[in-house]
């Protein structure tokens, strides 16, 4: 599919460019297989809900419009010309856009590198009126029943405040594939990977949330008070505190006696404990986490002892330095358990 230019946008922002697959693309290694603290660039989850672009960066620019005093028109090199950070980072899918019921548990952890956002933001001459920002990019097409001319994402302004947020071109040292947005992307960290939007061409400055179904259909979540969803939702921002075990695995045979059982946590905020049930969540054991680095993923382990032959099940539950703790079920980030059978 060859992309087209459309005119319902004020001035014209896409670049020539091919979808390639042209229909929703998705790849995952399970994150119980991702034994290494950085995930090798094969390695990291991909959903592209329309495709996977490809785009000549020679004929790639990023376009700005809306509250800016100095709008400009960049090229890569012009973004590569700011002061290059770099951020080890989680990254974590929401899942199902429409049902926050589903764990679907892809996440990936790498260093991300780019110009910082804010320093952008400064050249553009951001306007004090604008309270977020949209960005877009010029993928089109269909997703289960769902379909767009775009996919636009937005960020409260506030979110720069930290000057960790990116126009990321390097994962782990080498040029973004082109799964992953080659050649721009937004990424920030601690928010869910459906705002990190990929092939990046142009950011908007206004005083509204972005339209569109990404922001105002899909990834909106139902407020939780006192244990039970409201009619109000909130979009899919910060990801909420989640651990996973990554040894033993599924279905393992483990011998009868000590284990060492190990994971990962990630959150928006970092995770202050981890809890470990061997008795399907009737009691909990708590461990603190590694120390988190930047933005990154922390491991934990727990030294148990199996006692009693037969099937067991292992459940990990992690909570934030906030005092939110993942819910047993019926939400992104449910508690992860696994079933082992302990032999002899």
């Amino acid at each position: 599919m060859t992309g087209k230019r459309w005119t319902d946008d004020p001035e014209d922002w896409r670049p020539p460019y091919r979808m390639d697959p042209d229909k929703t693309h998705r790849f995952r290694v399970p994150v119980d297989r991702l034994v290494d603290r950085i995930t090798p660039n094969s390695d990291i989850f991909v959903l592209a809900h329309f495709g996977v672009l490809r785009i000549d960066p020679a004929e790639w620019r990023l376009h700005f419009a809306g509250l800016f005093d100095r709008p400009k028109t960049m090229t890569l090199e012009d973004v590569r010309s700011f002061p290059k950070m770099e951020i080890e980072s989680f990254i974590k899918c929401a899942g199902f856009p429409a049902d926050h019921r589903i764990a679907t548990r892809n996440a990936s952890n790498a260093v991300w590198a780019g110009a910082r956002l804010a320093d952008v933001m400064e050249a553009a001459g951001l306007s004090p009126k604008a309270s977020h920002l949209w960005f877009y990019a010029p993928d089109v097409g269909s997703y289960a029943e769902w379909s767009a001319n775009r996919y636009v994402k937005d960020m409260p302004v506030e979110r720069m405040q930290a000057n960790d947020v990116l126009l990321a071109y390097e994962v782990n040292g080498e040029p973004l594939p082109a799964e992953h947005g080659f050649p721009l992307r937004v990424f920030i960290p601690g928010y869910y990977g459906t705002n990190h939007v990929k092939w990046l061409c142009r950011i908007d400055a206004a005083e509204t949330r972005a339209p569109g179904i990404f922001t105002n259909e899909l990834y909106n979540d139902p407020v939780i008070a006192d244990g039970t969803p409201t009619d109000t939702r909130a979009p899919v921002w910060g990801v909420a505190p989640e651990a996973l075990i990554v040894s033993p695995g599924a279905g393992d045979r483990i011998p009868i006696g000590p284990i060492t059982i190990r994971g990962w946590c990630w959150g928006e905020r970092p995770i202050a404990k981890v809890e470990l049930s061997l008795d399907g969540g009737r009691t909990w054991s708590e461990t603190l986490p590694a120390t988190r680095n930047q933005h990154s993923w922390q491991g934990f382990s727990f030294d148990a002892d199996l006692k009693a032959l037969g099937r067991v099940s292992l459940a990990v539950r992690a909570t934030d330095t906030s005092g939110e703790t993942q819910p047993d079920k019926d939400a992104r980030n449910s508690i992860h358990a696994i079933e082992v059978t302990v032999v002899e």
